[in-house]
């Protein structure tokens, strides 16, 4: 029992391991399961949120002994809310598939296997190979996971779902792609044909190891009309210039020209958020068009107030953007009208579409846009 205890503390100069129990079953979905935890210790805590992603640590039940990485609910960051398991100690663990050679979050305790586009076994394989240009498929572009949906609901709107759409998801923020809600129900609702995951991020219908293969997977073995790139739940910010990991929007925009795609790079816009740096155009966006894309996007600004589309394009004009940049003004609201048809509910930062219209316009007008560059 002594040694449990300094193994648990031991890891807790980077991770916060505690050993808990399952009490109660709150939710199975896809692979996830959210579950209340009783943690043990010195500071034992009760009913306690934890997820449980059933395809790495297998399923559990009530009563399971289970390991818990509690690092980001005890540092009360934005990415806490649920603690989450790391093993069970009350099943047997089953053997992994032989299948698949690729390891995703290498060299860590946590690494997966997975079965890469890239693998010579794989059925996708000779359709990479096969690849030799994107022809100005739309690929559209964004830096938040809250993107995604209006995005997504644009281009179906626009196309009266005529249009098949694949969601590749980065490695900037949530690893596992069944931690996203948002795109189980969109895939529900068809507003997302097929995801690929890349980097380190898994989970997807289609793995790759890197976003030029993702874009190609997407393009090739997912048969997309449309390409929606951005990362999963939980950007990171710091306030700092260059400090967010939605600067890899930037580079996403020069591997779509790379590939020679049609880049369309979701602005981010806000009039509700409280921290000036992200009012009106963001700094993050300004930052990504001016400084780290060194290849041209289509930047779709949406239909807005006049006193706000005029803030906003002063910005544009101060930053430079438009030198760069093929800026075009867009109407968002058919995407927004499409989700409120589907009874789709999304939030950014905990604001809803009526709380902060402009950040959901946008995106969906990044979906109306890319409607007019696909090439059949």
């Amino acid at each position: 029992m002594q040694l449990k205890k300094e193994i648990l503390k031991a890891g807790d100069k980077l991770i916060r391991i505690r050993q808990g129990k399952v009490t109660e079953i709150v939710e199975r979905k896809r692979g996830v399961t959210e579950i209340r935890v009783t943690i043990e210790g010195e500071e034992q805590e009760e009913n306690a949120k934890a997820i449980n992603y059933d395809f790495m640590t297998g399923p559990v039940q009530i009563g399971d002994t289970i390991s818990l990485n509690t690092t980001a609910v005890h540092k009360k960051l934005g990415s806490g809310g649920h603690h989450f398991v790391m093993a069970n100690f009350s099943v047997k663990q089953k053997d992994p598939e032989e299948i698949g050679h690729i390891m995703k979050l290498r060299y860590t305790p946590m690494q997966v296997k997975c079965f890469s586009v890239e693998e010579e076994l794989n059925p996708s394989r000779a359709k990479v190979e096969d690849f030799t240009s994107l022809k100005k498929t739309p690929v559209i572009v964004g830096t938040l996971h809250s993107m995604l949906a209006p995005a997504a609901a644009g281009i179906k709107a626009a196309s009266r779902g005529r249009l098949r759409v694949a969601y590749v998801m980065t490695d900037g923020a949530a690893l596992p792609l069944p931690m996203s809600r948002t795109v189980a129900e969109l895939k529900d609702k068809g507003l997302i044909d097929a995801t690929v995951t890349v980097g380190h991020a898994f989970g997807g219908d289609f793995e790759a190891v890197n976003i030029y293969t993702g874009l190609i997977a997407a393009k090739q073995a997912a048969r997309a009309d449309v390409i929606i790139v951005t990362m999963g739940p939980g950007i990171v910010g710091t306030g700092t210039q260059y400090g967010f990991t939605g600067i890899e929007q930037g580079e996403i925009i020069n591997a779509v020209n790379i590939l020679e795609g049609r880049a369309i790079a979701v602005p981010r816009i806000s009039f509700v958020d409280p921290r000036e740096r992200h009012t009106g155009l963001s700094h993050h966006t300004i930052t990504v068009l001016s400084k780290i894309a060194i290849t041209p996007s289509v930047v779709p600004i949406p239909v807005m107030d006049p006193i706000k589309e005029d803030y906003v394009n002063k910005q544009i004009l101060k930053a430079g953007i438009s030198f760069d940049h093929e800026v075009i003004t867009e109407d968002g609201s058919p995407a927004l009208r499409f989700l409120i048809e589907k009874d789709i509910v999304v939030t950014t930062m905990g604001r809803t579409m009526s709380q902060d219209r402009e950040f959901f316009l946008a995106a969906g007008a990044a979906g109306v846009l890319a409607t007019r560059y696909v090439v059949f």
